[in-house]
């Protein structure tokens, strides 16, 4: 499967907010010359379906200058409006007071409108179309805003304004490959002075009929309900004829369009309409990257091509290694004071707060820090000195290069203070014996339901295969997860340890996680003390410090409301440090946690340790975003390595001299970032896992098993001696 990759698309509802038009553009069926425009109650009424449908966009389209025709002034003028851009900023008002920001599309306008609109919009949108001014004596002859001059300075106006903008060409309308090319150069050449273009829409035309007279939102929305109540895509609307002036556009048409747009505009979207052709998929594969508005209430230009539903999209993406997600109409980067008006970035930072790109003090609260805090608790931390959790919070939220890289010398000081200059691994093998799972995490793509053509149970015979072959690969530890399943027992749990021991008597069997235990205990009514002594009578060697998350009961309601409390957490984990076995202690981290949650989490860690001395490794665990409903609907993008590296290092001081041993994820993180994490606190490299389905399933890139070799070729990179190591950290072998 090739790297997985992401696609957007945002979650919109379209009100074609008047269809007047006083353009006759050849191609159209939208625009109409006859008086049309929405209610103030109507708009309303479309306001409250689109919050009841969860749209976090509203899409404005309308006619260009509707206000030309006399029956739609005397209109606005009932409605208490000067002009049509009035009535527009009234309708941006009442989606931004349900939480739905704007992005309008109204056509060409002056830069008095478009400043107008930026204070209550989040996006704006223009198509240039084409460059081709030849085109005003054929397909738009009588239409005077298609005039590519008066386009473009619409879309360089924007850019003065820094809105946030779209716009795109339209193929097949009569002009030829050079012009295509030529339109893209001019938006690029835009781009390159504002740096204000998000992305390009590539569209290719569809003819379609004339509606006389039709609503083309109820035609929309009709085909839309088709589309997505039948399954595999069934009710597509057939093609009309093509117009005389018309040319067909071919999949190669479109492939050369999206490798000059991702070389002329490398830094910008480009979006492919899915509704408009089946060829989407293979633009993908060429480097599109986002399908625009999949719209349950249709696509109101060409209102009888449904787009396909998100979950019909992400079902042919997926075999094709690609995961879709939602974007905001704004996309991430203009997320920004800079770019987005007050007003409007305060219902960012309220609802769609996750979005935001994540920065030194979080994307939900935005915490003043004294800026030496920091620098101190570099300090005390290299002398593995308690930190406050002001402290702590201040370490995970640094972002100036010259602290983050004393951040990184005292954490490998530390590490060179407690581990020397070994760097460690384990032969291992993971075995994820079931997917089946109730508790619905939303970080979480391994989980499945019974019924989900993606679940599996292994046989015993399997298991016991995967057993035979770790042993025959020179593991010397099992370490063995599932999900929740529902038919399971406390039994159950035990003859997986049971069927391991009968093949492999000699394996350290590294098993199940403080939620499994949990629901161990729930199904026997054991204790967390009881149910370790019966599974150490099974076979277990000890216990992965897994499901811990972020131990803050706030995050861990939004990321998994179903899973066990922090106080819960701690709890099994002392119940297994009490009956003599041993754990490990992770954190899952870059999805939606602040700094200050890090810093509540690396303070229970510690104590608990402090307490036991149970805990043989901590593993940062870094978010695996394309294949979760985390990852597709809260925007949360992969942490960047530099970043992995800040929290590596932070952790490592957190933690003091009270566990001796910091593992980088190589599955997370991939290898040669888990090899430069060696320079930042880390002493190990994790294990050769053989087969990993957890991380692999949220659409980790890194693969699913190393060799020995490769480990320690790795720890030979970073200047360290490698050495093979036991689950609890004997030496068995120094390279």
């Amino acid at each position: 499967m090739p790297s997985v990759r992401r696609v957007t698309f945002s979650r919109n509802y379209t009100i074609s907010l008047s269809r007047t038009c006083r353009c006759v553009c050849k191609y159209c069926a939208f625009a109409t010359r006859k008086a049309h425009l929405y209610t103030p109650d109507e708009v309303l009424a479309r306001l409250d379906e689109a919050e009841r449908r969860r749209a976090k966009e509203l899409l404005i389209l309308t006619g260009e200058q509707p206000e030309v025709n006399a029956e739609v002034r005397a209109r606005l003028a009932e409605y208490g409006h000067e002009d049509f851009v009035s009535y527009v900023i009234w309708v941006c008002e009442r989606a931004l007071e349900r939480g739905i920001l704007p992005h309008t599309n109204l056509g060409a306008l002056d830069e008095r409108d478009l400043a107008r609109l930026r204070e209550v919009t989040a996006s704006q949108g223009l198509m240039l179309e084409s460059i081709s001014e030849r085109l005003m004596e054929t397909v738009h002859a009588g239409s005077p805003s298609k005039h590519p001059a008066v386009r473009m300075a619409t879309i360089e106006a924007a850019g003065e304004l820094r809105i946030p903008f779209t716009t795109g060409i339209l193929v097949g309308i009569g002009e030829t490959v050079e012009e295509r090319i030529a339109s893209l150069e001019a938006i690029a050449r835009a781009h390159e002075r504002y740096g204000h273009i998000q992305e390009v829409i590539i569209q290719n035309f569809v003819p379609h009929p004339r509606y006389y007279g039709q609503e083309v939102a109820d035609i929309a929305a009709e085909a839309a309900a088709r589309r997505w109540g039948a399954e595999n895509g069934a009710g597509r609307a057939a093609t009309a004829p093509l117009p005389d002036w018309a040319e067909e556009i071919t999949l190669d048409d479109m492939r050369l369009l999206v490798r000059e747009c991702r070389r002329l505009m490398p830094d910008v979207g480009i979006q492919i309409p899915p509704n408009l052709s089946d060829w989407w998929v293979d633009l993908v594969e060429e480097g599109a990257t986002d399908l625009g508005g999949l719209s349950a209430n249709g696509d109101h230009i060409s209102p009888e091509h449904a787009f396909p539903s998100p979950n019909e999209v992400r079902k042919r993406l997926r075999p094709r290694g690609y995961a879709l997600s939602e974007r905001l109409c704004a996309y991430p980067q203009y997320l920004d004071p800079d770019w987005m008006a007050q007003g409007v970035l305060d219902v960012v930072k309220l609802k769609y707060w996750s979005f935001i790109p994540r920065g030194s003090s979080g994307r939900r609260r935005e915490e003043q820090l004294d800026p030496d805090l920091a620098p101190r608790a570099i300090e005390k931390g290299r002398a593995g000195e308690p930190l406050t959790e002001d402290e702590l919070t201040a370490l995970f939220a640094e972002t100036r290069p010259e602290v983050i890289e004393d951040m990184r010398r005292a954490a490998d000081e530390l590490r060179a203070e407690l581990a020397g200059d070994v760097a460690t691994f384990v032969v291992n093998r993971n075995i994820n014996f079931t997917n089946v799972c109730v508790v619905g995490c939303a970080f979480c793509g391994f989980g499945q339901g019974r019924r989900s053509p993606d679940a599996y149970h292994l046989t015993p015979d399997d298991f016991q295969q995967r057993v035979a072959e770790a042993v025959e690969f020179g593991a010397t530890e099992l370490c063995m997860q599932g999900g929740i399943h529902p038919d399971y027992k406390l039994e159950d749990y035990g003859r997986w340890l049971r069927l391991a021991k009968e093949v492999a008597p000699q394996l350290h069997l590294h098993a199940y996680s403080p939620m499994e235990v949990h629901y161990m205990c729930e199904r026997s009514g054991r204790s967390p003390e009881s149910v370790f002594e019966y599974l150490r009578e099974c076979g277990l060697g000890s216990t992965p410090g897994t499901a811990a998350e972020v131990l803050d009961d706030g995050v861990r309601q939004r990321i998994s409301p179903n899973k066990l409390p922090v106080a819960r957490w701690v709890e099994i984990i002392e119940a297994c440090h009490r009956v003599g076995l041993r754990s490990t202690s992770t954190v899952m981290f870059g999805h939606i946690e602040e700094p200050r949650d890090l810093a509540r989490h690396m303070r229970i860690v510690r104590e608990l340790q402090e307490r036991t001395g149970g805990i043989t490794e901590f593993v940062p665990l870094s978010f695996i975003p394309y294949q979760t409903l985390l990852g597709r609907t809260h925007g949360v993008e992969e942490l960047p390595v530099a970043e992995n590296l800040k929290h590596t290092a932070a952790f490592r001081l957190a933690l003091g001299r009270t566990v001796r041993n910091l593992q980088a994820s190589w599955v997370k993180m991939g290898l040669d970032a888990a090899t430069e994490a060696l320079r930042w606190g880390v002493n190990d490299l994790g294990g050769t896992l053989m087969e990993e389905n957890i991380s692999r399933m949220a659409g980790s890139r890194h693969g699913v098993r190393l060799t020995p070799e490769q480990l320690i070729e790795a720890a030979r990179r970073a200047g360290r001696t490698p050495a093979q190591r036991t689950t609890l950290y004997e030496i068995i072998e120094t390279y």
